[in-house]
């Protein structure tokens, strides 16, 4: 993957297709290349050119360990979308990437056409927030949980029921933690995780001028649907779809419908 420097950073991005620019903006603590198992190769073949990036923090981008803010994701993603030729471009981003997106819908919408919000949240949660705050805990207090421990909590947090009741799937998913959890955290990924989370933005989604599609995933307790539902709900227009039998990481555990929901919206007049 290529690497530009950007906002006063180097960013590693990634380009794969022709046609209308497509941006895919990831969550914290993953890297960009995640959403090429399945989202990439389902929008190329729609017809589109697909950015994938890793956010700053997330290597071999600029990690930033000495601080992270939501205006610097931001502006990050508008300065790749400038360097790819300009906009505007779709822009699809999960979890914190989904916030990025509505922040660059308010404050760019001159790059933005369409905006796709998966497992969206405008306001701070406590449970996500206290858990924010463990995490932040254990990498400051050095404590290291048992990998196969670490996998099992993740596999709760972030999977469906549904996956989980499948024991061929949980075993699959349960290797890829296991073998992840085993990675020390890094610098950036604590950056990541000390954002501030405090603001309440649902009233300024009320100036959302563009084309938005808010997803939740019915099985996900990181940012529940209801949480998604107030995203809709606030920002003018939005529509929202809630797809079944999926988690936090919806994406990959239904990577059928995801994408066929994302194209649908895409390619609508």
């Amino acid at each position: 993957m290529p690497t530009a420097t950007l906002n006063g950073i180097r960013l590693n991005y990634d380009v794969t297709g022709t046609g209308p620019l497509v941006v895919l903006v990831m969550g914290s603590g993953s890297p960009g290349r995640v959403w090429r198992t399945y989202q990439v190769p389902a929008l190329v073949k729609a017809g589109f050119r697909v950015a994938t990036f890793d956010n700053r923090g997330i290597a071999p981008s600029d990690e930033c360990a000495d601080g992270i803010t939501m205006a610097d994701l931001v502006a990050d993603t508008a300065a790749l979308i400038e360097y790819l030729g300009g906009g505007p471009a779709h822009v699809v981003g999960t979890s914190m990437g989904a916030r990025v997106v509505a922040e660059l819908a308010l404050s760019r919408p001159d790059l933005v056409g369409k905006a796709i919000l998966l497992a969206a949240t405008g306001r701070p949660d406590p449970v996500a927030q206290t858990l924010n705050r463990g995490e932040q805990a254990l990498i400051d207090e050095s404590v290291s949980l048992p990998p196969q421990y670490a996998a099992a909590i993740k596999a709760i947090l972030n999977l469906s029921p549904h996956t989980l009741g499948d024991d061929e799937r949980a075993q699959q998913w349960l290797d890829i933690f296991d073998y992840s959890s085993s990675a020390k955290p890094t610098a950036g990924v604590r950056a990541q995780l000390g954002m501030d989370r405090s603001r309440d933005r649902l009233a300024d989604y009320g100036r959302i001028g563009r084309p938005c599609l808010v997803v939740g995933f019915a099985d996900d307790r990181m940012v529940p649907p209801a949480l998604c539902r107030e995203v809709a709900a606030a920002i003018p227009g939005a529509r929202f779809i809630e797809i079944d039998k999926c988690g936090h990481y919806g994406y990959l555990e239904q990577p059928d419908e995801v994408n066929r929901v994302l194209i649908e919206f895409l390619t609508a007049g």
